[in-house]
């Protein structure tokens, strides 16, 4: 399956990220988070595949994040009221996303991505 990296070319771990897998020549489809965000039914399943508290998708060190108050609003929200903060603006979600359709993976740690790919071919030169 394709692999796609959602991501904010201005965010500098996103260009770790993207770098990461450039250089492991592993080719993504990237989607731009503000450009095109993510709908509520795509990260709800996102977050479903991911494995991960909802609240792990959520960009804490944002503005947009800070603005909002969401620090205050998170641990009393369901889950839907979530989903609609994240869906109503990219800035919200943490990034970058990696998925393979079946797999996410939140941020960028570069072990995770070692143990993403854990099994896959190695790239060819």
């Amino acid at each position: 399956m394709a692999l796609t990296l959602y991501w904010y070319p201005k965010c500098g771990t996103c260009r770790k990220a993207k770098k990461w897998l450039d250089e492991h020549g592993i080719d993504v489809q990237t989607v731009h988070l503000v450009d095109e965000p993510l709908t509520k039914e795509q990260l709800a399943d996102l977050h479903r595949k991911s494995g991960l508290p909802l609240k792990k998708f959520f960009n804490t060190s944002g503005m947009k994040y800070r603005e909002l108050g969401l620090k205050d609003k998170l641990d009393g929200a369901a889950e839907d009221e979530m989903l609609n903060w994240l869906a109503s603006d990219g800035m919200l979600v943490k990034r970058p996303i990696l998925t393979d359709g079946e797999r996410v993976v939140v941020g960028f740690r570069e072990q995770e991505y070692e143990a993403f790919f854990a099994g896959r071919p190695p790239a060819e030169s």
